[in-house]
């Protein structure tokens, strides 16, 4: 929203705060198709993306899963669904709802896969007993085949690219948008559009990669 970072503390005994901790993780666990959600923040504010290895244990490791449950305020087990539900995500599971199950949601078709000609975006990882550890430090990581990070330690930090869409749109309309927006904004219609050399200079990227549109059905 624009507006910074928001002084909210998530307590383990607030009922209310609890209580959204165990709804975000039942929607996880409930959905049979991992292809239809995705594991996301609105980062700072709804969570550090840096939390995302616990909440993975989380969803993999049941026991786990109930020992942070019984930390909880008490009257949120009681209330939930939570600790009835035996599911454990698979290695499987969690790399659609994180890696493929996004970019196809997005029509990134070279992305979230491993197929010849796709981008080399890769994450390795020593498997082990302890999900949270393996996904905080991953064994390497490679960003469009440059290895960027090995073991905890970052190796490179190459520049990277804004992905854009271009929808096509009946330019008629820009002629009501300008009549309206002269009106009641205060900058000029034809200032509101940048350039991709312009975009690319603010978002401090290298480039601008223009991504089709996904046609809509019977599109």
């Amino acid at each position: 929203a624009g507006c910074g970072v928001v002084p909210f503390r998530y307590r383990e005994q607030s009922y209310v705060n609890a209580l959204q901790w165990a709804i975000g993780l039942e929607i996880f666990l409930l959905v049979e198709d991992p292809w239809r959600v995705v594991l996301t923040t609105d980062h700072p504010n709804g969570g550090p993306f840096t939390s995302y290895p616990h909440l993975i244990r989380l969803l993999m490791d049941r026991e786990f899963r109930n020992q942070q449950l019984a930390r909880i305020h008490p009257e949120v087990a009681e209330h939930c669904a939570l600790k009835d539900i035996t599911r454990e995500l698979s290695l499987d599971e969690i790399a659609i709802m994180t890696r493929a199950g996004p970019a196809r949601l997005l029509g990134l078709a070279d992305r979230g896969h491993l197929a010849p000609g796709a981008a080399a975006d890769i994450a390795v990882y020593r498997e082990g007993g302890d999900f949270e550890a393996m996904f905080t430090t991953p064994e390497l990581v490679f960003k469009d085949g440059l290895r960027v990070a090995h073991r905890g330690r970052i190796t490179a930090s190459p520049v990277g690219a804004t992905h854009v869409v271009e929808p096509d749109f009946d330019r008629a309309v820009e002629k009501h948008l300008k009549a309206h927006h002269d009106s009641h904004g205060s900058v000029r219609f034809e200032h509101l559009a940048i350039s991709r050399d312009e975009l690319g200079e603010c978002s401090h990227c290298g480039a601008v990669h223009v991504v089709p549109c996904a046609a809509g059905e019977g599109g």
